[in-house]
């Protein structure tokens, strides 16, 4: 009997969790989507490299849907059973909320589990595959990323603009570039045409210009130099403009394992920033996992309120309680940035919060005192659990 009722519970979470977790994962792939269609529509690239790149970009998204979609679904799966009245049977057959906890247990450790292996294996694996895929697309068509009469501001230091690039891409004319990475002379290029060269490991494209000349002024704006040339090369560096400007090594911390993690914060040759933002993605590889054992303590007493608009209301707390939750984890990571906290305490702030919230909602709940009440002064139901086996038969006989 018992298992018949963990399986129930269990069905009851798993098919909102499965619809939640499609839904929310398309709406944040579809910003993505938007921009990997043009490379396909507009640039040529092959459309098996496009889906390879959206396969590789699933695991950061992931990394978030799984824990937020467990909530939703505990609140809508067990608000269900409270809003049919099941949840009042199960007691009356002597079932308690700690009983009730065991399959709701079980699926927030198989949403861990999941969350844990996506964090620790196929966030870094996905996140360095889909840059070097991004690499090979620049490297076979110089039209990626650069586009015709744009400028282009990717690349530290320096702005690209080319005027005409051909349909099969293989260089660029009419280029211009401003080279302000030596901030004491600033420098204009030009050149009639230009072509991209690759180097695969050091994950650096370098811009061959041909035919063109420098211009150069000092800082006081007192003394210009132009130099003419047959051939001038400028290094555009592809991996630090992948990984956001913040290439620690060959690989960003968000490209790295949780053995190579490990292993940069013992350099004591990095700064104190680069050493907090390594200590901040080593912890969010635990911490964020662990949100789904959290939230499933939270979800289960919010869960069980008896209310008619069960899935609206499931989704209403739900998304309050993630935007609370992700509000407390920014915060705590700009305050672990600044310095002004820990990197333990700042990214697991989150978590000790809605455990310590969760631990006293499911105690009030096991005892049956009224959470509405106790912040609202207020109650939902007058006497959700105080019909017997006597009343009931009672209210039958009446209607009949």
């Amino acid at each position: 009997m018992q298992r018949l009722i963990d399986r129930y519970i269990l069905r009851e979470i798993a098919v909102p969790f499965c619809m939640i977790l499609f839904v929310l994962t398309f709406v944040l792939l579809m910003g993505k989507i938007l921009q990997v269609m043009d490379l396909m529509i507009n640039k040529g690239v092959a459309f098996t490299d496009i889906a390879r790149l959206i396969f590789f970009l699933m695991p950061s998204f992931l990394a978030f849907t799984i824990p937020i979609s467990l909530l939703i679904a505990i609140l809508i799966g067990l608000g269900r059973l409270s809003g049919d009245n099941e949840w009042t049977i199960l007691k009356m057959s002597g079932i308690s909320l700690y009983r009730l906890s065991f399959p709701v247990v079980c699926a927030a450790l198989i949403a861990f589990l999941m969350t844990l292996a996506t964090t620790l294996f196929l966030v870094p694996y996905g996140n360095l595959a889909s840059k070097t895929l991004l690499f090979d697309m620049a490297r076979q068509k110089a039209s990626i990323g650069i586009r015709e009469k744009v400028f282009m501001d990717d690349f530290q230091g320096i702005l690209l603009y080319a005027d005409r690039i051909p349909v099969h891409g293989d260089f660029l004319e009419g280029v211009l570039i401003s080279d302000s990475r030596i901030s004491r002379e600033p420098s204009t290029i030009v050149a009639r045409r230009a072509y991209l060269i690759e180097n695969p490991d050091t994950m650096v494209i370098t811009l061959r210009l041909e035919d063109g000349s420098t211009h150069t002024v000092d800082a006081g704006l007192n003394h210009y130099r132009k130099m003419d040339f047959r051939f001038y090369d400028v290094r555009l560096d592809f991996a630090s403009t992948f990984s956001g400007d913040k290439k620690i090594a060959t690989k960003s911390s968000a490209e790295m394992s949780l053995s190579e993690l490990t292993a940069t914060l013992r350099n004591r040759g990095l700064k104190e920033e680069g050493l907090r933002e390594l200590a901040i993605e080593l912890n969010k590889k635990v911490a964020v996992p662990v949100s789904c054992l959290v939230f499933a303590l939270i979800g289960m007493p919010l869960g069980i309120r008896a209310h008619r608009s069960v899935r609206s209301r499931g989704l209403t707390i739900g998304l309050f309680l993630v935007l609370a939750y992700y509000l407390l984890r920014i915060s705590g990571e700009a305050l672990v940035e600044t310095g002004r906290l820990s990197p333990v305490i700042g990214t697991w702030m989150p978590n000790w919060i809605f455990a310590a919230a969760g631990i006293i909602l499911f105690f009030l709940s096991a005892r049956e005192a009224s959470i509405s009440r106790l912040f609202c002064g207020t109650s939902d139901d007058p006497a959700p659990f105080a019909a017997t086996a006597d009343g009931a038969s009672q209210k039958g006989v009446k209607s009949s």
